[in-house]
């Protein structure tokens, strides 16, 4: 079998093993240009030119290099329906690294010049949101965002760990923030919410602070799609609550797989751009073991293959996940500590704790194994140096895209 590793794939072979492979329903692809223009001619709530006026500044907040959004897609689509305007592109990082140049320019062809990074220690206050138990949460954004006419925003609706599905307000409202609403969102009383899990939007206190949040930005108007296992399902437009509502819909049709077993060892398929380091490739055991259905017996493993070119990763969330664990004497240890709070972006090694106490994780086929092995996690050359001979074993080949829910 083949499984994703950077922008190719690497071959497995686990002949001493019962292998069980999950397969998604999929779905019918679309041209994601055509797609979007679709959803602009038919937005869930006012249009988008009837939003803004000539002369206006408009903002527009994409995604950066961890989502596979085809931003310079929307962007054109979106551009295309705005009268004669100021308009600026804020690439939405939170806390990780900055785009390069070369990034910019392979995201956003032609409107790459329009684009600067998001800075979170450049912000402005705007307001707060209600939190969980009512407390006033502070909302900080880009100067772009605050002192925009017109807010507009790119997204990918995929399922996320705590989101349920990203996209819509988190584009700008968590891309364009500082470490407040960040930190609010990311840390342990949300995050061990039973409702914040993934592939949830319902009920789910992240998600529902974060689109609060959405709304005191003044975010008008979102061009979000979602994926499926070959390509690109649909495009919405319009009011974001809608937006994710309308493409969560699609996506979960598309990306379910139920579930009633488990098995010894889980291989879990990851992939350009995720497994440019070791803070988004965490995203595939945490996804699987902490999902609607764990498939992993107790006492097993999940194996990753990825390669890591950027080690932990490069931005501030990485570094402070990287600490967190490295530092760590046990996953125990880690979880209960970190229960008292941690600084914005060490979310990760929080809920990359509370995975390591239900089974173990190797990284395989890195060209980083010595940061895996700094990271509670363990290190093997290839996933069949990761799996003991007579295991059934599942495999997932994508583990960020797959909703394993249970049967």
């Amino acid at each position: 079998m083949q499984l994703p590793l950077g922008t190719g794939t690497v071959d497995v072979s686990l002949p001493d093993c019962e292998v069980r492979t999950v397969e998604r329903p999929g779905g019918e692809t679309v041209d994601p240009a055509a797609a979007a223009r679709a959803a602009l001619d038919s937005p869930h709530g006012p249009s988008l030119a009837s939003r803004v006026d000539p002369g206006d500044d408009v903002t527009v907040v994409v995604t950066d290099v961890t989502r596979a959004t085809p931003d310079d897609v929307l962007v054109e689509a979106m551009l295309d329906r705005l009268p004669d305007c100021e308009v600026s592109i804020l690439v939405g990082l939170g806390l990780h690294r900055p785009m390069t140049d070369a990034e910019l320019r392979a995201g956003l062809g032609e409107y790459a010049d329009l684009a600067v990074n998001h800075d979170p220690e450049a912000t402005v206050e705007v307001g707060t949101v209600d939190g969980l138990n009512g407390e006033a949460v502070p909302v900080r954004v880009h100067p772009l965002v605050a002192e925009a006419d017109c807010l507009l925003s790119t997204g990918m609706v995929e399922p996320h760990q705590y989101a349920g599905f990203s996209g819509g307000a988190k584009t700008a409202a968590i891309g364009a923030g500082d470490g407040s609403l960040i930190g609010y969102t990311h840390g342990p009383e949300v995050l061990s919410h039973p409702n914040v899990r993934l592939g949830r939007i319902e009920d789910n206190p992240f998600r529902e602070v974060v689109d609060r949040a959405g709304d005191a930005i003044g975010l008008d108007f979102c061009l979000n799609v979602t994926k499926g296992p070959n390509g690109f399902l649909g495009a919405s437009a319009g009011r974001p609550r809608a937006v994710v509502a309308d493409l969560a819909e699609t996506a979960r049709a598309a990306l379910s797989v139920p579930l009633s077993d488990t098995f010894d060892a889980v291989i879990g398929g990851v992939g350009a751009p995720k497994d440019a380091n070791l803070y988004q490739t965490t995203r595939a055991p945490t996804y699987l073991v902490l999902g609607d259905h764990n498939p992993v017996r107790p006492g097993g493993r999940v194996v990753v293959p990825a390669r890591l070119p950027e080690g932990v990763g490069e931005g501030t969330g990485e570094r402070r996940f990287y600490e967190r664990l490295r530092t760590a004497t046990s996953a125990d240890a880690l979880y209960e500590a970190m229960r008292a709070g941690y600084d914005p972006g060490a979310q990760r090694a929080f809920v990359v704790a509370r995975t390591l106490r239900e089974a173990d994780v190797y990284v395989t086929n890195s060209e980083r194994p010595e940061v895996v092995e700094e990271c509670l996690l363990h290190a093997a050359d290839r996933v069949e140096d990761a799996v003991d001979p007579g295991c059934d074993v599942l495999v997932v080949p994508d583990a960020l895209n797959t909703l394993l829910v249970s049967a």
